[in-house]
């Protein structure tokens, strides 16, 4: 029995150590040129109803429940998600708009475990009718997130997803999909 204790404590100090010695924080964005006027494009994003046709965590594949509440593209405006293998639950809330520039949501995961993040675009037209955004995702990392990204790096993990949405995100505006309105 004293064998199993020590290594009972062995392990859980182990893992003690790693969460001390790991990151806390992430900050990760991507960034792509989309041919469309940055009205365009903001009128898009910044609505969380159409997040589902180019965001990659609610692609066509999900199952599960989104529930809005507030006036959709405004500060204030809530989107509400629970996958239906209940693993997976969280919400989304625009905190802050500045008109055709950029949009920010602060993102509370409620499970498996509780994190929470900021979520933000940024917009700069280049001309007319070429906008480049920036997607990104800054947040801290709790325990066991912390040690997690020790063994898969947050920005491997964020970052894949980030460029698939983006890259969806310009498919539908540049090729204009008659499933969604820009406006």
């Amino acid at each position: 029995m004293t064998l199993f204790f020590y290594i009972l404590i062995a392990i859980i100090t182990f893992i003690a150590f790693l969460h001390a010695m790991a990151k806390k924080e992430f900050d990760i964005s991507r960034t792509l040129v989309i041919n469309r006027s940055k009205e365009d494009v903001y009128n898009l994003v910044r609505q969380l109803k159409k997040q589902h046709h180019w965001m990659p965590w609610f692609s066509k594949e999900y199952k599960g429940v989104l529930k809005f509440n507030g006036d959709d593209g405004k500060p204030g405006a809530l989107l509400y998600w629970k996958k239906n293998n209940r693993l997976i639950e969280g919400t989304q809330k625009i905190v802050k708009l500045n008109q055709g520039r950029i949009m920010e949501t602060r993102v509370l995961v409620l499970r498996p475990a509780k994190l929470i993040c900021l979520e933000y675009k940024g917009l700069k037209e280049l001309d007319e009718n070429k906008t480049k955004i920036v997607w990104g995702v800054r947040g801290g990392l709790n325990f066991p997130f912390s040690v997690i990204a020790l063994f898969q790096p947050v920005d491997k993990i964020y970052g894949d997803d980030l460029e698939l949405g983006l890259k969806n995100l310009k498919k539908m505006l540049e090729y204009k999909h008659e499933k969604t309105e820009v406006n």
